[in-house]
């Protein structure tokens, strides 16, 4: 198939699918300089590439577990701990929609009255403390050099045109 066809078939931009071919997460069929074509198996390769960055992978952690021209090498430990991130994500999202029903519907005359809103206000400035303090932590170690930075985990979404790292 050629890159428009590969373009059409998967959604992606043409720059888009050279840029993943650059950066080694699919391989083009024949010399350079001419028209890229592409194995019918680089949709699979694709799905693949969309899914991981719908779960949170950055395209560094996409690329370990890709080859472009042999089976992908699945890093379960990286995904479980991505599925434990995303499962974290939910019940906080969760939480938050609670307390937004719970603030609707509130009869209290002032939210600044109901007990319940209070203790959510409460919970939520502790836990954006605690993330902020994550935050900072993390950016030291970065600074440091002490734990190698691998890409951001918020995956840009699969149709962006010059995807982010």
């Amino acid at each position: 198939m050629d890159i428009s066809e590969v373009a059409k078939r998967s959604g992606l931009a043409a720059s888009t699918l050279r840029y993943y071919e650059k950066r080694g997460l699919i391989a083009s069929l024949g010399p350079e300089g001419t028209r890229r074509r592409f194995a019918p198996a680089v949709l699979d390769q694709l799905a693949l590439i969309a899914l991981g960055q719908a779960g949170g992978l950055s395209l560094d952690e996409i690329g370990a577990m890709l080859s472009p021209s042999g089976p992908p090498r699945i890093d379960r430990e990286l995904l479980a701990a991505k599925a434990d991130d995303i499962d974290q994500t939910i019940r906080q999202l969760r939480a938050i929609s609670r307390g937004l029903r719970h603030a609707a519907a509130c009869s209290a005359p002032s939210h600044a009255q109901c007990p319940t809103f209070q203790g959510l206000l409460k919970a939520a400035a502790s836990g954006a403390l605690e993330r902020q303090r994550q935050g900072l932590r993390a950016a030291a170690r970065k600074e440091t050099g002490a734990v190698p930075d691998a890409g951001s985990s918020a995956a840009a979404p699969a149709r962006r045109a010059r995807p982010r790292n």
